[in-house]
């Protein structure tokens, strides 16, 4: 008998489960409360996008910091309370007796998150694996495809640092050759990012990696017509949603891909250090993953979370950043995130001294935008944000552009948002303060 039908055999106490289920919980109320509140608000997701009547008791979910405005939301998130709740009391339970409570009794209940997961991505559970974050799922994927010395990778110089430091290494160890390539920024047209990788792309390429959301400047990109331009040419594709996965609304039926890998403590509002990982079951058999799996595990999708001891406590409370979501709408939540975006990015870009690194064109760019004004340093201006304002920013630096990265989240305020905007125009009216 395997583990997971050992653990599934398992016949758990009642008193667990009530321990477990803790139905009536403050935070589960204020759930309820925002989803009753979507039904009496039946309008499109831009209609509703402007709605504060819609968006202050999800603003009011998250039990953040209010003496700062926290702009960097791409880097990780918070987690609305009934997940941090959720997380909390699936810990205490795990503590009670680990070897029993959190293998015996919480390890099934990894199946209610990866089903949620996979009802968000439109797929079979048995194609989803739970990591710890995206970076592990792109990797269990740049290891896991088989290579030889003088295969040639292409990605763009905007993919995250991390995957362009997973393919130097195999290039170092195992003499594979990796290509990349620059994008346009801003980058208005797909079409030319397509023709940028089918350049890119030769002979002797046998893998590609692209970026759903690029996490320099929120940039969309075209995945589906990517990930078809290689199949052409028989070639795999790898996909990146760190930055896509609970912020762009996203089917794997639209984009086409045999794999998908997220970050689920971005966008998600998921707990920090959770991820997940898609793979076409036709195609689990032949990748590797990083940590080894037996060989009868081999077309099983767990066998990418055969990583030895791990809490539980995250992984379960997954489900609710799914219920979370669900009740928000993945399509309004979307068109809010873009409406808090331009809120400051169409105010900004008045000026002629304000520069963006992101197209703000409908359906290139989502939640967030990468801006720099003319004569100020980037981290300068960032600093001062923060010193002067308690606005929290990252400054990005590229060999296309630099800017700061601005990314507000549902629970930021319309207020907050002209706060940020109004000390950027202060800074372009007047300069940054001599010191």
């Amino acid at each position: 008998m395997d583990r997971r039908t050992f653990l599934g055999s398992i016949q758990v106490p009642a008193a667990a489960m009530a321990a477990v289920a803790l139905a009536k919980h403050s935070s589960w109320g204020a759930l309820l409360g925002a989803t009753a509140e979507a039904a009496r608000h039946p309008g499109s997701p831009e209609d509703l996008a402007g709605d504060e009547d819609f968006w202050t008791p999800i603003q009011r979910a998250y039990p953040v910091d209010r003496s700062l405005i926290n702009l960097n939301n791409g880097g990780v998130a918070p987690a609305p309370a009934v997940v941090l709740d959720a997380m909390k009391r699936n810990l205490d339970l795990s503590n009670l007796a680990p070897a029993y409570t959190m293998w015996q009794v919480q390890e099934p209940q990894r199946e209610t998150a990866r089903a949620g997961l996979a009802r968000l991505l439109g797929c079979d559970p048995e194609e989803v694996a739970i990591t710890r974050n995206a970076s592990e799922s792109l990797e269990n994927l740049q290891y896991g495809l088989d290579l030889k010395r003088g295969d040639e990778v292409v990605c763009c110089d905007q993919d995250y640092p991390r995957m362009i430091t997973t393919f130097k290494q195999r290039e170092r160890r195992e003499g594979i050759v990796l290509k990349t390539f620059p994008v346009p920024a801003p980058s208005p047209d797909p079409k030319a990012v397509v023709d940028a990788y089918a350049a890119a792309i030769s002979p002797r390429t046998r893998l590609v990696l692209v970026s759903q959301v690029v996490f320099l400047t929120g940039a969309i990109h075209p995945v589906r017509e990517v990930v078809s331009l290689a199949r052409e040419r028989g070639i795999p594709t790898i996909v990146d949603g760190a930055h896509a996965f609970g912020h762009v609304p996203t089917r794997i039926a639209d984009l086409g891909c045999d794999n998908y890998s997220s970050s689920l403590h971005k966008w998600l509002s998921a707990p920090i250090g959770t991820g997940l990982l898609f793979l076409r079951r036709d195609t689990i058999k032949g990748t590797w993953p990083l940590m080894a799996a037996p060989p009868e595990m081999d077309a099983n999708i767990r066998k990418f979370e055969e990583i030895g001891t791990h809490p539980a406590a995250p992984v379960l409370a997954i489900a609710d950043a799914v219920a979370f979501l669900e009740a928000i709408g993945a399509e309004r939540k979307f068109a809010r995130l873009v409406a808090l975006r331009d809120r400051w990015a169409k105010r900004l870009a008045a000026s002629d001294r304000v520069r963006f690194a992101t197209s703000l064109l409908p359906g290139r760019a989502g939640a967030f935008a990468t801006v720099a004004i003319d004569g100020v340093k980037s981290g300068d201006l960032a600093a001062h944000l923060w010193a002067q304002h308690r606005i929290f920013v990252v400054g990005i630096t590229h060999t296309q552009f630099e800017g700061i990265r601005v990314s507000p989240n549902v629970y930021t305020t319309p207020n907050e948002i002209d706060r940020f905007a109004d000390a950027m125009e202060a800074v372009i009216k007047d300069g940054l303060p001599k010191a």
